[in-house]
């Protein structure tokens, strides 16, 4: 197992910032990486559990939406061995009062969110600065890849993964030279003919970074009448397209199972992937992954359940029937009931004699007798528009029907 070497300063910052509005009523009272995962993970597990594998000890987690639904669940870091007396963990939020009007509040992107953490970036002065996104799926060794880019003397080294077309045209689409050297890039294309992307795993050059950072500000020279946005925006925007022009980033293949599951059709079919076991990230001894751990019994299914296809979460009970789903914490499906392609987040409660298929239901759902909640999609291509959402605490009636692709606020009664 390679070893980062010593006396190499590294530092990474996870920006799980962002209102997460393409999830929709899933992110209206969390933040998205605290979204659940295979039952008994959120999504900001597997960059902190990547790090703590790949022996990075100072990581920095930057939040700005929803951050106290994140608290509790990081604990400082001690899930992931980073709740240290000097360095460690550090969480980041928007402060006001603290610079100038460009540096203060929200960042307009993640690009933008660096260049608010330039000073603080140069204070540590890293040699290799990783910055990692929190709403992926995936499990790396991040070590040859530090490796690789110093050997290189690269500026920026992107981790890349294969995968569809239509896919990809929401992403960074990478195009590369045989040396791994990147020719350019398109940043979410609308239509593409290559599936290589940027999985938003980036290792930066810290000097470098944050020179550009500030000749891009310079350049732009955007205001938006309070001074307060950079006009950075997100990386594909301007930062890595000029990083590219450059000369010295490359590409690095990321193995394994990746996927950005920020949209309600990637949340749902990443799931799909876990159950039908093209999912690896949690098969690898030497780096699991870690959090919280979740204090309750076993899942229990009675006689006249039938489970097929599907994960429970420690807690669950099932008397009915349950195909190709995942059960969060403390999930109830009363006999007759019936739970296809779906996944339900905690305390959900599926009464005797309903149905759920396609949808994602959020912690403290309640769907009452003989109610309906969504429809299987026609076909086996799926969509945001075939997935309905009912957000936490929402009441279904007794015999009510929610179309296929409902959105329901949270804490509705329908």
């Amino acid at each position: 197992m390679s070893t980062l070497p010593v006396g190499l300063r590294t530092l990474a910052i996870v920006q799980a910032g962002g209102a997460g509005s393409r999830m929709d009523v899933l992110t209206r009272e969390r933040a998205k990486p605290a979204l659940p995962f295979a039952g008994t993970h959120a999504l900001v597990d597997f960059p902190l559990s990547t790090l703590a594998a790949s022996g990075v000890a100072d990581v920095w987690v930057a939040v700005q939406y929803q951050s106290s639904t994140l608290d509790t669940y990081l604990a400082g870091g001690r899930p992931w061995d980073l709740d240290r007396t000097h360095g460690g963990f550090r969480r980041l939020t928007p402060e006001q009062g603290s610079g100038p009007a460009e540096e203060d509040g929200f960042s307009h992107g993640n690009a933008d969110g660096l260049f608010r953490l330039r000073e603080e970036i140069l204070a540590f002065d890293p040699d290799v600065l990783l910055v990692l996104s929190a709403d992926h799926v995936f499990s790396a060794d991040l070590r040859p890849m530090v490796s690789r880019h110093l050997e290189r003397g690269a500026e920026c080294t992107m981790l890349t993964a294969e995968i569809g077309v239509q896919e990809a045209a929401h992403n960074m689409v990478v195009h590369t030279r045989a040396d791994g050297r990147v020719s350019r890039v398109d940043y979410t294309p609308g239509s593409t003919g290559t599936g290589t992307v940027a999985v938003e795993i980036f290792l930066y050059d810290p000097a470098v970074l944050v020179a550009e950072l500030e000749r891009l500000r310079a350049d732009l020279h955007r205001d938006d009448g309070d001074g307060e946005d950079t006009g950075l925006g997100d990386f594909g925007e301007h930062l890595v397209p000029a990083l590219v022009q450059r000369g010295q980033v490359y590409a690095d293949p990321l193995p394994g199972y990746w996927k950005d599951v920020g949209r309600p059709q990637a949340y749902l079919q990443a799931h799909r992937d876990l159950l039908t076991g093209r999912v690896d990230v949690f098969d690898h001894p030497g780096r699991p992954v870690l959090g919280p751990g979740v204090p309750d019994p076993p899942a229990w299914c009675g006689d006249e359940a039938q489970v097929a296809g599907s994960m429970l979460a420690p807690g669950s009970r099932v008397r009915g029937t349950v195909r190709r789903s995942v059960l969060g914490p403390r999930v109830e499906v009363q006999a007759g009931a019936v739970v296809e392609d779906s996944v339900l987040l905690s305390d959900v409660v599926v009464e005797a004699g309903a149905v759920v298929r396609t949808a994602v239901l959020d912690e403290g759902v309640v769907v009452g007798r003989g109610a309906r909640v969504g429809e299987t999609p026609a076909g086996t291509r799926l969509s945001d528009e075939a997935i309905t959402l009912v957000g936490r605490d929402s009441r279904i009636s007794r015999d009510a029907r929610i179309a296929a692709g409902a959105r329901l606020e949270p804490g509705t009664t329908a």
